[in-house]
């Protein structure tokens, strides 16, 4: 890693760029480029070739993405877009600009029949617009870049932007009751401990071997939606009725993965990484939005 390296953020204002903003400053090492959609709209191939032409970028952390699942089932070209063929034009900029290359995945890579935690080995099969875009975005980013770093994650929350946290807080304070899903299954992600290990994955880049391209993280601890509502609960001492729901009394436009719980052991065992539980990691936000 050389002295200075400068490090360009895409998706600068979502969950995980706002993260990594706070992060940025117990890593002075860094010269860290923020990037909202209107700084660098990364659906714009010439837009993304201006940028890098302008700025000497060392590294590329693709935080953006069209993250709306139910609306890309009928903004199917949107979702492709960003999902997939500017994530294919990143790969390239940076491979031209001998720069490493860290673009975040999703759970919805996989159809959610499993029952063990995925491997990132294991065989893909979207069921959703979304999912389909973010896979079609893997397979470019691996094709365009030979160095590429791909991470999927799952179950994002955080204090920033919107999320199940934030919703279920709102919620809560505004009515009697509500229903949450109980028979979907992953593993929630504080989008702080994945700031952190993304900033630390690049101080060892290209130090530590990239056995593979992709690479699963999300916190320790399985749970389902109802349970996660059910701690968010506890942890405000909220007087709102949680009650359980199956998915089926909650339709919604694109297919949600009924077990999407990742494996992160070639994370934690490549880079070093210590992975909190989501418990631990919820109580820290909620500090943070009360």
């Amino acid at each position: 890693m050389k002295p200075t390296t400068t490090i360009l953020v895409t998706g600068a204002n979502g969950q995980l760029g706002k993260e990594i903003q706070v992060a940025a400053a117990g890593y002075p090492q860094f010269n860290f480029l923020f990037a909202g959609k209107n700084d660098l709209p990364i659906e714009n191939k010439e837009s993304i070739v201006s940028f890098f032409k302008l700025h000497k970028i060392d590294f590329c952390i693709n935080c953006a993405g069209y993250t709306a699942v139910d609306k890309a089932e009928t903004e199917k070209e949107l979702a492709f877009a960003i999902n997939a063929e500017a994530v294919g034009n990143l790969a390239t900029a940076c491979k031209a600009a001998d720069a490493g290359f860290i673009h975040i995945s999703t759970d919805y890579v996989f159809d959610g029949t499993g029952t063990a935690p995925y491997k990132t080995t294991d065989l893909t099969n979207p069921v959703s617009v979304y999912g389909k875009s973010k896979l079609r975005g893997e397979e470019l980013a691996i094709a365009n870049h030979p160095a590429v770093i791909i991470i999927r994650t799952s179950w994002i929350f955080s204090s920033f932007a919107n999320n199940f946290v934030k919703t279920m807080l709102r919620l809560m304070n505004e009515r009697e009751s509500i229903n949450v899903v109980n028979d979907q299954f992953g593993c929630p992600t504080y989008a702080a401990d994945l700031a952190h290990a993304i900033l630390q994955i690049i101080q060892q880049y290209p130090d530590t071997a990239i056995y593979q391209h992709i690479y699963n993280y999300s916190n320790e601890g399985i749970t389902s939606w109802y349970n996660f509502a059910i701690a968010i609960k506890g942890l405000t001492n909220s007087k709102c009725i949680v009650n359980p729901i199956p998915t089926t009394q909650y339709p919604t436009p694109a297919k949600r993965p009924h077990y999407s719980v990742l494996d992160t052991t070639t994370i934690k065992n490549t880079f070093q990484l210590q992975i909190p539980n989501w418990k631990t990691s919820l109580q820290k936000c909620l500090l943070l939005l009360n």
